[in-house]
Parts: structure tokens; C-alpha cells; sequence
């Protein structure tokens, strides 16, 4: 997955590392040898971060993301070379019921970040996660990166607000840096389970029938973590071409799925495919279509997915299993 000729001994920081990307990644930087600072706000003793243990072999920094001078502080006292900023509020109806949150972290906090890039001495490199709801809704799909940024409620806004001030630093300031547009991701260590893939396989575990918060039609891709952090470390190996400062990519599957699509093939694979599931239809603000071509990023930076849907709910549905068979251990 890494290039570890290349990671070998860089100095990465990663904000956001103890979230279900941002531990893969930091797990993933130090197999290729990086040494790694990690940003994180809450300790959580049942994040994937702490159960790898992975939490034990960073260097670990507590605090906020929108704390500018504890930013300044970290890329110069480490000499940080590669940041990656992951640290988000990521749920879309938390942004919703408590805005102002959501627009601190996911705003403030990126601005924060950037300036403190920018006034860096070492910093070379840095990927910004945006999101797909950052395009908003739109008529014409595949969303390509070049359709407008349109997020109209809370957390898309700030998504779309995130990714263009990072397009605003590298044009004017020239910061080396890139921006990813996912869809869904999923896997291993998301412990939101009002989310779709957790949510459902927590229910299947438990014998009971999972519960979908939408109608069920809402159309998305659904990307396995595992190819995420892939093209993570892929943007940021390739980001010593000036050419690709401010640009950005989408990650997705090309093979869009519903919810109750989605929910279904879990439950196909579960010890339990007798189970229906409920479709409350309670879901407010859900954009009915949402979906990515990912062709720039196989042509630019030779990134692909590498895990089939069923292939990625099997390995994440193993990760749940284990979860929670540790839990009725303790």
C-alpha cells in the first residue's frame, strides 16, 4: 500500500488520527516506518487507535484542532514534514441540531491548520479531507471535481467551506497542498452507529433487525477503508509536483448503492439473513443521489479500489465481530 522507501522516517502529523480513517492511516503510516504526531481531542478507550495499539506508538498530542497556537506549536517543536488533516465533526445530524460545532471544527479548525502550514518552516506536504457533500446537490452525476461546491445545509457548507480555503491557500500562498472528496466510508473501528454499515452490523451481531433512518433509496458510494488510506498515502506521495497544489480528488467505487441496498448485503452475510429491516423514513435534509467519478484519480495518481462492496462489509463485519466478543470478555 505505502511506499516505505518513501515514509520511512518522515514526520506526518495527523489530525483526527483516534476516527475510523485516521487510524487506519496512522496504522498504516507507522507499518511503513513514519514517525507519526497525532492530533486527538477525546481519548476513547474503544477507538480502533487504542484497541491496535497503535495509540502506544505515536507520539501523542491532546487538544483541539481549533487551537491555532497549539498548531504552530506541534509543526514547529516536531518538525513536521506531512500533515493530514482528518480531525472533523463528521455526523450530519449532530450538524444539524448544533451548527455553530460543526462550522468551529470543521472551519476554523481547517483555517487554523493551513495558516499554521503556511508559516511553517518544514511542512512540504498536506492532504485535506473534504467530502463528497461538499458538492451539495446536484443534477448532473457523476460528480466530477470540476462541479461547483454547493453545500446548503450544515455539515456539507462546512465541507465545501473546508475545501475552499484550502484551495484558497494553495493558489495564493502556494501551499503544497491537496484535497480528497470521498464517499462513505466504511470499515472497521466507526463506532457512530447511527451510520449505516455500523449501525446494521451492530443489529445483525445482535440478532435484531437494523434500522434505517432514511426511506432507504438515498444512492451513495460506499468505499472500504482500507482503499481510502491508500489514496491518501498516494496523494501525498505525488504531492512534489507543484502542478497538483489545490487540486482535487474523489475516491469513490464507481458503483453507486442504497441504503436499504447496502443493509441488505450485511444482512446477507450475516448469521441472521432472515431479518428485514425497518425503514423509519425519519431522515430530514438526506440528498437523494450522491456519487463520484473517481477517473482522476486513476489517471493522475494510479489510485483504484482494491476490495469489492462484499469483500469490505466481509472484513468489516469480521472487525465488528471481534469488537464485540472482546466486550463480553472484560
Amino acid at each position: 500500500m505505502a511506499d516505505k522507501a518513501f515514509w520511512r522516517a518522515r514526520r506526518v502529523f495527523v489530525t483526527g488520527c483516534s476516527g475510523i480513517l485516521g487510524s487506519w492511516l496512522t496504522l498504516a503510516l507507522l507499518d511503513a516506518g513514519a514517525d507519526v504526531v497525532g492530533l486527538i481531542r477525546d481519548y476513547v478507550p474503544q477507538s480502533n487507535l487504542s484497541l491496535t495499539g497503535a495509540i502506544q506508538r505515536i507520539t501523542r498530542v491532546d487538544g483541539d484542532i481549533a487551537d491555532g497556537e497549539l498548531l504552530k506549536r506541534v509543526l514547529n517543536e516536531y518538525e513536521i514534514e506531512i500533515v493530514f488533516h482528518l480531525a472533523a465533526q463528521p455526523l450530519v445530524r449532530l450538524a444539524n441540531r448544533a451548527p455553530v460545532g460543526t462550522f468551529e471544527t470543521n472551519i476554523r479548525g481547517t483555517w487554523l491548520l493551513l495558516e499554521a502550514c503556511r508559516v511553517s518552516p518544514t511542512v512540504k506536504r498536506i492532504v485535506v479531507a473534504s467530502s463528497d457533500k461538499a458538492y451539495g446537490d446536484q443534477d448532473v452525476l457523476p460528480y466530477t471535481e470540476e462541479a461547483p461546491l454547493q453545500g446548503r445545509h450544515p455539515y456539507d457548507v462546512s465541507k465545501s467551506c473546508a475545501d475552499l480555503l484550502t484551495q484558497a491557500y494553495a493558489t495564493t500562498y502556494n501551499l503544497p497542498a491537496a484535497i480528497t472528496r470521498c464517499g462513505n466510508i466504511y470499515g472497521g473501528g466507526d463506532l457512530n452507529w447511527d451510520r449505516i454499515v455500523p449501525g446494521t452490523m451492530r443489529s445483525v451481531l445482535f440478532g435484531e433487525r437494523p434500522v434505517i433512518r432514511s426511506d432507504g433509496t438515498p444512492l451513495r458510494d460506499y468505499l472500504y477503508v482500507d482503499d481510502i488510506v491508500a489514496g491518501y498515502l498516494r496523494l501525498a506521495e505525488c504531492l512534489d509536483d507543484p502542478a497538483l497544489y489545490g487540486q482535487a480528488f474523489n475516491f469513490g467505487m464507481d458503483d453507486p448503492r442504497t441504503a436499504l441496498d447496502v443493509a441488505r448485503l450485511i444482512i446477507a452475510i450475516s448469521d441472521h439473513p432472515e431479518l428485514e429491516p425497518v425503514v423509519l423514513n425519519q431522515a430530514s435534509h438526506e440528498i437523494g443521489r450522491q456519487y463520484l467519478s473517481s477517473e482522476k484519480a486513476h489517471r493522475v495518481l494510479g489510485w483504484r479500489a482494491q476490495y469489492s462492496l462484499d469483500e469490505g462489509l466481509r472484513r468489516t463485519l469480521a472487525w465488528y465481530r471481534a469488537f464485540f466478543q472482546r466486550a463480553n470478555d472484560v
